[in-house]
């Protein structure tokens, strides 16, 4: 009797482990369906973007500006591709990014070295309240300030300002990228460059900011890939251009104000496709970037 009652206390263990494996199964294949059923949106926009965009997908798209309606009802008639390409709007929407660039990154690094280290002060809290703030703010909005502090005063539309509401959308991430990734820091790492004589502000540049590249370099991707999209505060700020412009203080195209254009133009409808069609494969390849970076830089 006393044998039996110990084989069956010997199983006992087996029986929970056999239960835990089923949950653990069970879970597993719903969260690899419901991650599935996440992903379907995106193969469908994918495949309704190579099926209706492909045929204009060509060299011209990126080496010719937009066409014309006239052009476009031209072609249409005599049965061939629309002429003409968005070259325009990817040099517009380059000048652009590079300019909220230039205006985000250093605004975004200093701030978030503040964060990482004041992380507990009172004005830190607010900065990071604000931080959060704009975040959420829609972009529309966000276009009407620009338009208020940059074209009202220049009493013209241009890059300048389209490039001021970039910038302001793209400084919570880049801020928050710097915070979080300096706080991954091991602290040792700055006790060791102030114990070997070095200022304070050489240990933050030449010791955190290099260790934490990674991290930045990442969250400076997501930014870029965040407003290469926005339409809503370019409208208001750059309003488009018809031909390539190198000049800030000029009204400028992009690539999503020449969808916006050509969606309101029933001879260029064809060309919304193709478009959007570049526009997504930037932007998915610099969000493939950033993982890549985030994954050969992670900080151990």
């Amino acid at each position: 009797m006393q044998k039996e009652q110990t084989m069956i206390n010997s199983q006992a263990p087996f029986r929970g482990l056999g239960g835990r494996k089923i949950k653990n199964n069970i879970f597993f294949y719903t969260v690899c369906i419901l991650s599935g059923i996440t992903m379907l949106p995106l193969f469908f926009i994918l495949y309704e973007l190579l099926k209706k965009g492909y045929k204009q997908f060509n060299l011209s798209l990126f080496t010719e500006v937009a066409p014309t309606s006239m052009d476009a009802m031209l072609a249409k008639m005599s049965g061939s591709d629309i002429p003409g390409g968005v070259l325009n709007g990817i040099t517009g929407g380059l000048l652009m990014i590079g300019l909220a660039i230039l205006i985000a990154i250093p605004v975004g690094i200093f701030v978030g070295i503040y964060l990482s280290e004041h992380a507990e002060s009172a004005f830190a809290g607010i900065v990071r309240y604000l931080t959060d703030l704009i975040q959420g703010t829609p972009s529309i909005v966000i276009g009407i300030i620009a338009y208020a502090w940059i074209v009202k005063p220049l009493h013209s539309y241009s890059a300048l300002a389209g490039s001021v509401a970039l910038a302001i959308m793209m400084l919570p991430l880049v801020i928050r990228s710097t915070e979080e990734t300096l706080k991954l820091l091991p602290v040792s790492l700055k006790e060791a460059g102030l114990a070997l004589g070095a200022s304070y502000t050489n240990v933050i540049f030449k010791v955190m900011l290099p260790s934490a590249f990674g991290g930045l370099f990442t969250g400076i991707l997501l930014a870029v890939s965040r407003v290469m999209g926005e339409t809503a505060p370019l409208m208001l700020t750059a309003l488009g251009a018809s031909a390539i412009n190198w000049n800030i203080h000029r009204p400028t195209s992009a690539i999503p104000l020449l969808i916006w254009e050509f969606y309101n133009d029933p001879n260029l409808i064809d060309m919304i496709w193709s478009s959007s069609l570049l526009l997504l494969l930037l932007i998915l390849t610099l969000n493939l970037i950033a993982k890549q970076v985030a994954n050969k830089w992670r900080i151990q």
